[in-house]
C-alpha cells in the first residue's frame, strides 16, 4: 500500500469512527474524549499488543510477563529505548507489590530478555538501560515455543492492521 492509499484508509477509517461517534455518543463532549495529538503522555504501541501480551503469557506460564513488557511500552517513546532509574517503580506498575516485588519483576525482565522482545545494559542496576526489540520478528523466531491458535490469532491480526513485518516475509518463505 503506497502513502496515498494509506492517507485514503487512514480518512475513510476516520470518517467512519467519527460517523459511529456521533450516532452512539454525540453528548459525549469532546474535551471528555482522549487525543494522541492533544494530549501528553501518550505513545504509539502495535495494533497487535494485546495477543502479543497473551502470547509472552503463554510463554511464561506461572510467571507472567506479558504486563511486565507493556509497562515497558507504556515509559517509551518513538525511540524504543528505556531508562529505568528505579525498579521499584516498574515493579509496582507490573502489579508486583510486597518485599518480593523488585526480586519477582527482575525474574520477569529475565524473562523476556531470554525470550528475546528486550535487550538490557547495566547501569546502578541490571536493567537501567533497556531497548525494545520488533516483538513481531522475536514472536516468529520463536514460532515453534507459541501456541498455534495464538500465533494464528497475532497472523490474523496483523494482516488486518496491515503489520507487514508479521505477514511479508512468511509469504515469501512459502514460495521456496
Amino acid at each position: 500500500m503506497n502513502v496515498k492509499q494509506q492517507k485514503a484508509r487512514k480518512s475513510k477509517m476516520q470518517t467512519k469512527t467519527l460517523k459511529l461517534r456521533e450516532k452512539f455518543w454525540s453528548e459525549v463532549a469532546e474535551e471528555d474524549l482522549w487525543h494522541r495529538k492533544r494530549q501528553t503522555g501518550w505513545i504509539t504501541i502495535p495494533r497487535t499488543m494485546p495477543i502479543i501480551i497473551n502470547i509472552i503469557d503463554s510463554l511464561t506460564k506461572n510467571a507472567s510477563a506479558g504486563n511486565t513488557y507493556f509497562c515497558l511500552w507504556c515509559r517509551s517513546f518513538d525511540e524504543p529505548v528505556i531508562e529505568i532509574a528505579n525498579a521499584s517503580d516498574l515493579a509496582a506498575e507490573s502489579g508486583f507489590s510486597g518485599e518480593r516485588a523488585v526480586y519477582t519483576w527482575r525474574q520477569r525482565m529475565k524473562t523476556l530478555k531470554e525470550k528475546g522482545f528486550i535487550d538490557c545494559r547495566p547501569g546502578s542496576h541490571d536493567y537501567q538501560f533497556v531497548l525494545l526489540l520488533n516483538p513481531h520478528k522475536i514472536i516468529k523466531k520463536i514460532k515453534d515455543e507459541i501456541p498455534e491458535s495464538l500465533y494464528n490469532q497475532l497472523y490474523n491480526r496483523a494482516l488486518d492492521v496491515g503489520a507487514k513485518d508479521m505477514t511479508e516475509d512468511e509469504a515469501e518463505e512459502g514460495e521456496d
